[in-house]
């Protein structure tokens, strides 16, 4: 059987251009980047190579960018280490009710630890309130952190808006780009971003590399020790391997951003439309003008999404109900509950995620499949 792949928000496959770079610092060059022998040397130069690379893409210096393992780690060193570099200065936070869990879960931790946390509320469409943003803020406020894109309906916030706020309050802007980068254009420069987050298997490259971006001048904490590496800021042997990787795959977004969006946007419309002309009681999550170009969500009425997913499975569809870091959860999706959808809408969601393997074929596999097993689901729930 075939496998239809629509869950890129998930994690995308590693592209051959990528893997073919990255080949060598597993056999031939694989020297530690802190020794001085050739090899070392080599590998050493790779890594400020695809820290030149990634920097590109979002149009910052180079040495404004630290590795991490993940996104995940990206923001959690974002948000802890500005949290405890500051807390002389305040302890309040800002951010949003529809964060990915890597920050609602650091933020959990961090208001255990003395740190006052505000969560913005969102409108239907995903998006944040200015005016609620600029009424939170607080002479504690150290930090405002705001996701570029949502994971799960694709809604992009207002980031230019948001960071204009931030500096009119001296105030630190970070935002969980994970989703976004390689998907949209970013410039950190342009928009005002201190701090940006991003990981490389969301823009195929391998898992277990990502990367921070922090503007000059902005001191933050590390939490992990041992020896020096990234500027004394992240300790542990670069993986080396990874760092490439996600160099060549942020060269290849840059390279090919304006196609990857026309394409992506075009799937991502035509799904759209051939769900909402041929399935009943059907509901578009997210913003259909602020929104992703490969991002589809749909909350079907009367249908349990665990189901659903099992039933796409079987005819070899892969689709998940939300964020992959949620997965194993019973709940409804906290995003979907914050854009006002009830319980029983909430739990029948669909995200399709779409890379440019898919065509417009698949597509219509997806829909086809989609529409039977969601008449024989209604059946038997009748």
């Amino acid at each position: 059987m075939d496998i239809r792949y629509f869950d890129n928000a998930a994690t995308t496959k590693v592209k051959k251009e990528v893997l073919e770079a990255m080949f060598p610092y597993f056999c031939e060059q694989y020297g530690n980047p802190s020794s001085m022998y050739s090899i070392g040397r080599n590998a050493r130069k790779a890594v400020e190579e695809a820290r030149r690379k990634v920097a590109e893409l979002i149009n910052c210096k180079p040495n404004e960018i630290y590795f991490t393992g993940c996104g995940s780690e990206s923001d959690n060193t974002a948000l802890k280490g500005i949290a405890y570099q500051n807390k002389n200065r305040g302890n309040h936070i800002i951010t949003s009710k529809i964060e990915h869990p890597a920050i609602l879960n650091t933020c959990e931790t961090l208001a255990k630890n003395g740190f006052k946390i505000t969560y913005l509320s969102v409108d239907q469409n995903g998006r944040i309130n200015l005016e609620e943003l600029r009424r939170a803020i607080t002479d504690k406020t150290i930090l405002i952190s705001i996701m570029f894109a949502n994971n799960e309906i694709g809604t992009i916030e207002p980031i230019k808006e948001i960071s204009q706020i931030a500096k009119m309050h001296n105030i630190i802007f970070h935002t969980d780009a994970v989703q976004a980068t390689g998907n949209i254009p970013i410039d950190v420069q342009k928009m005002g971003i201190d701090m940006l987050s991003l990981s490389g298997h969301k823009l195929n490259a391998p898992k277990g590399i990502g990367a921070l971006y922090v503007k000059s001048g902005i001191e933050f904490q590390k939490f992990m020790d041992g020896g020096h590496q990234e500027k004394d800021k992240r300790a542990g042997t670069e993986n080396v391997a990874g760092i490439v990787a996600l160099g060549k795959a942020c060269e290849l977004a840059r390279k090919n951003m304006k196609s990857h969006i026309e394409y992506l946007s075009k799937l991502r419309d035509y799904c759209i439309s051939q769900v909402e002309e041929k399935i009943e009681d059907v509901k578009v999550n997210g913003s259909k003008e602020n929104r992703l170009p490969g991002n589809c969500n749909f909350s079907f009425k009367n249908i349990e999404g665990e189901t659903l997913l099992l039933k796409l499975d079987a005819k070899g569809i892969c689709a998940s109900s939300g964020s992959a870091c949620s997965t194993g959860s019973l709940a409804p999706s906290h995003v979907l509950l914050a854009i006002g959808l009830t319980s029983e809408w909430a739990k029948g969601s669909l995200r399709i995620t779409f890379s440019e393997d898919n065509t417009k074929e698949d597509v219509d596999y997806l829909v086809n499949n989609l529409v039977e097993i969601i008449k024989e689901l209604r059946k038997n729930n009748a």
